[in-house]
């Protein structure tokens, strides 16, 4: 997500090109804007994941996850 967000910001810095006019430069301008709010929205929920991991992180809830499923003689002793 981050390599995402990263490439979004790259593009957004990007100048317009001076030589288009019309629809051309107006298709590009919204292109833009419509990268800008992905971008955002991108960010808003990677911080909201974030904050999602460090709660859990701090409550306990996360930690390593254990295979409690049986091994081949479990699997097989009926």
């Amino acid at each position: 997500m981050e390599v995402a967000i990263n490439n979004m910001i790259d593009e957004i810095k990007k100048p317009v090109d001076p030589e288009i006019n019309g629809s051309a430069r107006k298709a590009e301008l919204q292109s833009i804007k419509q990268t800008a709010t992905d971008c955002k929205e991108l960010l808003v929920e990677r911080q909201r994941l974030e904050q999602m991991i460090k709660d859990l992180n701090n409550n306990g809830s996360i930690g390593e996850v254990k295979d409690y499923t049986g091994g081949f003689a479990e699997r097989y002793s009926k």
